[in-house]
C-alpha cells in the first residue's frame, strides 16, 4: 500500500489540516495553554480565547445567539443532541432519517431501548427525504427529528429549510447532523432555524478531536456525564482551548473561500463524472444536482452488470496510490451491504458495491488524469478474480 497516496480522494472521511490553521494553533498554544477554569492570568487568557472562539463560531454560521458546546467531534455532538433532548423529556416518538450516520442511528437505537418510539423517515432513490411522507409523521407523539443535512455516502443534500418549516409548524424539535455540510455548502442557520446542529472540524481542514453542538437558547438538555460543569454544565472535562480555536480558524478560512471553492469543486467533480461515465458497468448513485459539490458516488460493476465489492476496490486502488472509501468511513470496515444504499432501494449485492470519491482544495485537474484508467484496471482485476 502506498504510504503517500498519489490521489487523496477521501475528504468526506477526513481532510489534511490547512497550514494556516496549524500556524494559528501553534501561536495560540504558546499563550493559551492553561486550564480556562483557573483564575490566574494564564487561565484567564485561555478562557478569553475559548469564549472568543465560541462567539466566532456562532457568528460564522449565522446564528449569533446560539449556545455553543464544544465536543470531541461529530459523534459526541450527535449523542449530546439526542440523549440530551430525549432524556430531558417524557418519552414519545423520535424520527430519524433513513440514511443517518451510525453515530445518530446507534444513539436512537439506545433511546428506543429506553422507551422512545423510533420511526424512520423514508428517502427516495436519490437519497432525498420524502417531504409528503414526513409531514404526517410530525404529529403527536413525535417530539424530536434528526436529519443529516448531507449524506456522506451518496452525497444528497436535504431540503433543510422545508423540513425546518414543517417541524416548526408541528412544534417538533429539529436536530441536524451537519458534519458533512459545514464548510462545503452555504449555511445560514438563523434563516434555516434548526434547533440543534452538530459539526466536526476535521471535515473542513481543521484539527481532529474537536467538534461542536449548536443549540437554540433556552433549550433544556440533560447532561450525559457528570463532572466539573464545563460547557454550561453540558460537557464535563477541561476544554481543549487550542483545538476550539483551530476549529474556528479552519471554518473562517473555508468560509472565506466560498462560494468560489464549491463551484470549482463541483466543476471538477462533474468533469470527472463525465470521464468515469465512459467506463462500462459503472452506475452513479445519489442526486445529480442536489448533492455535495465535492462528492461523487457510484456502484462498481462489471460491464455485464455484476456487482463488485466496494471494499475490495478500495484496497486495490490503495495499492495503486489512490485513497477512496466504500461508504461511510466510520462503518466501511464492516462486511455487509450499506444500510444507506439499501434504504435507497438497491439490492444487497449492489449495496456492497458502493464507492465514494470526495475531493478537496488540494486536488487539481492534472491529479485526476490517471484515475479513470486506474479504476478500469481495478474493475478488470476484481472481475478476473471473481470478487463478489
Amino acid at each position: 500500500m502506498a504510504a503517500n497516496p498519489l490521489l487523496y480522494l477521501d475528504a468526506c472521511a477526513a481532510t489534511p489540516p490547512a497550514a494556516a490553521v496549524l500556524e494559528a494553533m501553534a501561536a495560540h498554544q504558546a499563550t493559551a495553554w492553561a486550564n480556562p477554569s483557573s483564575l490566574h492570568p494564564a487561565g484567564l487568557a485561555a478562557a478569553e480565547l475559548l469564549e472568543r472562539s465560541r462567539l466566532a463560531l456562532a457568528e460564522l454560521l449565522g446564528w449569533a445567539n446560539a449556545q455553543v458546546v464544544f465536543t470531541s467531534g461529530g459523534t459526541e455532538a450527535n449523542n449530546l443532541a439526542l440523549f440530551g433532548v430525549c432524556r430531558a423529556l417524557v418519552p414519545g416518538r423520535l424520527l430519524l432519517g433513513a440514511i443517518e450516520h451510525p453515530a445518530v442511528a446507534a444513539a436512537a437505537a439506545q433511546l428506543a431501548r429506553e422507551g422512545w418510539q423510533l420511526q424512520t423517515v423514508p428517502v427516495n432513490h436519490q437519497g432525498l427525504v420524502d417531504l409528503e411522507a414526513l409531514e404526517p409523521l410530525l404529529a403527536p407523539p413525535t417530539r424530536l427529528i434528526s436529519i443529516g443535512w448531507a449524506n456522506s455516502e451518496v452525497g444528497s443534500v436535504q431540503p433543510l429549510q422545508a423540513i425546518a418549516s414543517l417541524c416548526r409548524a408541528a412544534g417538533v424539535l429539529l436536530h441536524s447532523d451537519a458534519v458533512q455540510a459545514v464548510g462545503q455548502i452555504p449555511l445560514h442557520l438563523g434563516q434555516t432555524q434548526v434547533d440543534l446542529l452538530s459539526l466536526s472540524a476535521h471535515k473542513f481542514q481543521g484539527p481532529r478531536g474537536i467538534g461542536a453542538l449548536l443549540l437554540k437558547p433556552g433549550l433544556s438538555l440533560q447532561p450525559p456525564s457528570a463532572g466539573g460543569g464545563q460547557e454550561g454544565g453540558l460537557r464535563a472535562g477541561t476544554e481543549p482551548v487550542v483545538l476550539a480555536a483551530g476549529l474556528v480558524a479552519a471554518l473562517a478560512l473555508r468560509q472565506g473561500q466560498q462560494p468560489a471553492l464549491a463551484a470549482a469543486m463541483a466543476a471538477l467533480r462533474d468533469r470527472l463524472r463525465q470521464r468515469l461515465g465512459q467506463i462500462p458497468g459503472l452506475q452513479f448513485t445519489g442526486p445529480p444536482q442536489q448533492r455535495l459539490p465535492h462528492h461523487l458516488s457510484l456502484l462498481l460493476q462489471t460491464p455485464e452488470g455484476r456487482p463488485l465489492a466496494g471494499r475490495a476496490a478500495v484496497r486495490a486502488l490503495a495499492r495503486r496510490g489512490v485513497a477512496v472509501s466504500s461508504g461511510s468511513a466510520c462503518s466501511s470496515g464492516r462486511d455487509g451491504p450499506s444500510p444507506s444504499l439499501l434504504a435507497l432501494g438497491y439490492g444487497p449485492e449492489q449495496a456492497r458495491a458502493g464507492l465514494r470519491l470526495s475531493l478537496g482544495p488540494w486536488i487539481t485537474e492534472a491529479d485526476l488524469e490517471p484515475l479513470p484508467g486506474l479504476l478500469e484496471s481495478v474493475i478488470h482485476e476484481l472481475a478476473a478474480a471473481g470478487a463478489p
